[in-house]
């Protein structure tokens, strides 16, 4: 069984069995069950993570208080 945990602002967690290809159809090699795949786009070590989307300020997803004020009404609050 394979598993994919999304990490807020972070990389793609895959546990399992599984197999990474390039776009070419090559096998990646890994040495662990358990990887963390880059989706910030700027990783040194594509497809893995390497931590960069710390220093770049990778969101996946808006902040609450972002998302609090456009749910607001002019004139609200």
């Amino acid at each position: 069984m394979v598993q994919i945990v999304p990490c807020a602002d972070g990389p793609l967690i895959v546990r399992g069995d599984f197999e990474i290809l390039t776009p070419e159809g090559e096998p990646v090699p890994r040495r662990r069950q358990t990887v963390a795949l880059c989706r910030c786009g700027v990783s040194m070590i594509k497809p893995f993570c390497d931590g960069t989307h710390k220093v770049t300020g990778f969101r996946t997803e808006p902040s609450a208080q972002i998302e609090d004020q456009a749910a607001r009404q002019p004139g609200e609050g």
